[in-house]
């Protein structure tokens, strides 16, 4: 039997990149734990900056695209009654959620694909605050078809469900809307993510459906 011989220099190189992935790793689960006690603007803005360089550093994980995208998206709703601030997240959003997107397999990958759909959907919803009577139709309609499409290819996804609530508590009732239905869907969500562990994985969604569900108290 052949005995493998590996150069110093080959050693060198494998040690270089495990400890690069496992340090990109590493900074992923960091930031993604910070994400999950984010609740300012501030706060979303200097985690879409960690999420920026850890996607160049990693630039086949649809990941850190998709949490800058997310970070975006929470922007855009925290700034959804000053619609001169929003544009430059919701352009930015959009962009790192199709990034994200185009890494991921659309055939073996769709419950990651449902959630970047539901991110997407988010965003597209911030570019209808920006400027209702203008961007309303165009927007919330694409935010509407990206939040189907993600409950198609992943029909228990909370987040998914959590955005379907939104959309049924804020839509008036003569186009749809249905508070009471949305309570529903809110709750569902809630139980759903009662069990959600933590890590990278997304697992958001939480906080969203209590902030919905105090509007009812």
């Amino acid at each position: 039997m052949k005995k493998l011989i590996f150069s110093p220099l080959a050693i060198s190189f494998f040690c270089i990149s495990s400890f690069g992935q496992m340090q990109g790793a590493g900074a992923l689960e960091n930031a993604v734990a910070k994400l999950d006690g984010a609740r300012t603007a501030k706060e979303y803005e200097t985690l879409e900056k960690e999420f920026v360089r850890i996607a160049a550093s990693e630039p086949k994980d649809w990941l850190p695209n998709y949490y800058a995208a997310y970070c975006n998206a929470r922007i855009g709703f925290l700034y959804q009654d000053d619609g001169e601030e929003i544009e430059p997240y919701s352009e930015r959003g959009e962009k790192q959620a199709q990034k994200a997107q185009s890494l991921l397999d659309t055939l073996q990958q769709k419950k990651e694909l449902a959630e970047v759909y539901t991110v997407l959907s988010l965003v597209y919803r911030t570019r209808v605050f920006i400027n209702p009577m203008t961007y309303g139709r165009k927007f919330g309609t694409l935010s509407q078809q990206y939040r189907a499409r993600a409950q198609e290819l992943d029909p228990g996804n909370p987040r998914a469900i959590y955005v379907r609530a939104w959309e049924l508590y804020n839509i008036p009732k003569m186009w749809g809307g249905d508070k009471d239905q949305a309570k529903v869907l809110a709750n569902q969500s809630l139980h759903l993510l009662e069990n959600a562990g933590t890590g990278i994985q997304p697992h958001w969604g939480k906080a969203e459906d209590e902030e919905l569900l105090r509007k009812y108290k």
